[in-house]
């Protein structure tokens, strides 16, 4: 059951078809599991599973919290049903309504508007739309919807304000900190006390690694994943980063060539 404070609609996105493709290609080869790491908080451990670019698993209490799952119901054949799923926004590197009518079962969904105005019946029927800013709990988790968008002028295109979210979710006494895709935004940089955030980099479509470096010294969560970073060069996360936050490299590309 989702429950929040207020409900507002966003606006469209726009898929990126192609690159959701190759995901699912990459589901039909032998799946390869990045090993998951565990995060101890004050209410039990919390597990994280990268499964593929910019999907994660998070499990917490007997819950499997899916993050943009795509590519395929086989990518998660190996673990836990989902209890509730959260998407970012529209574009098909995170959302793709074939994985999610295969895997999604009763599972509740937090998504932004204009995914919401895209699900299938049944699906919507156990949705409901935040938009940034906006708060609530899943799972009896709390969840806050952090504004996810460009701000390089010849990049706004990609990401507009006010249609992506990003997520923060607390559990026990640990934040954690899903940007989804993002350039740093004041949303992002306004963050404190978190414990574990995912940043992406890739241009054009979200930040350099020199943008996610700035970010990172800016609101300085203890662990860093880098993820969707496709073919960036992370070297400036592993010696720019100050003393504090731990970047945690993982291969969120396990299954291509």
């Amino acid at each position: 059951m989702v429950t929040r404070r207020i409900v507002v609609a966003g606006m469209a996105g726009l898929p990126f078809a192609g690159l959701a493709a190759n995901l699912a290609a990459s589901a039909t080869h032998a799946q390869e599991m990045p090993m998951a790491d565990t995060i101890p908080t004050s209410a039990g451990d919390l597990v994280i599973h990268p499964i593929d670019h910019a999907s994660l698993v998070l499990e917490f209490d007997g819950k499997a919290i899916y993050v943009d799952p795509v590519g395929g119901a086989e990518l998660y054949a190996s673990l836990p049903a989902p209890s509730a799923i959260l998407i970012t926004h529209g574009h098909g590197d995170h959302f793709d309504v074939p994985t999610l009518e295969a895997i999604a079962g009763d599972a509740p969904l937090i998504t932004n508007g204009d995914v919401h105005s895209k699900l299938p019946e049944a699906l919507m029927a156990n949705a409901t739309a935040m938009a940034n800013g906006e708060d609530g709990t899943i799972l009896e988790i709390p969840i806050r919807a952090i504004a996810a968008h460009n701000t390089t002028e010849d990049r706004m295109n990609y990401h507009p304000v006010g249609v992506g979210n990003g997520y923060v979710l607390s559990f026990g006494d640990k934040q954690v900190y899903v940007a989804g895709d993002t350039e740093p935004t004041e949303d992002m940089l306004g963050l404190r006390d978190i414990a574990v955030a995912f940043l992406p980099m890739n241009l054009p479509f979200t930040m350099t690694p020199e943008q996610a470096v700035e970010a990172l010294n800016t609101f300085m969560p203890a662990i860093v994943y880098p993820y969707h970073y496709g073919e960036s060069d992370l070297s400036p996360l592993e010696t720019d980063v100050d003393e504090g936050v731990e970047v945690r490299l993982r291969n969120w590309y396990p299954n291509q060539a």
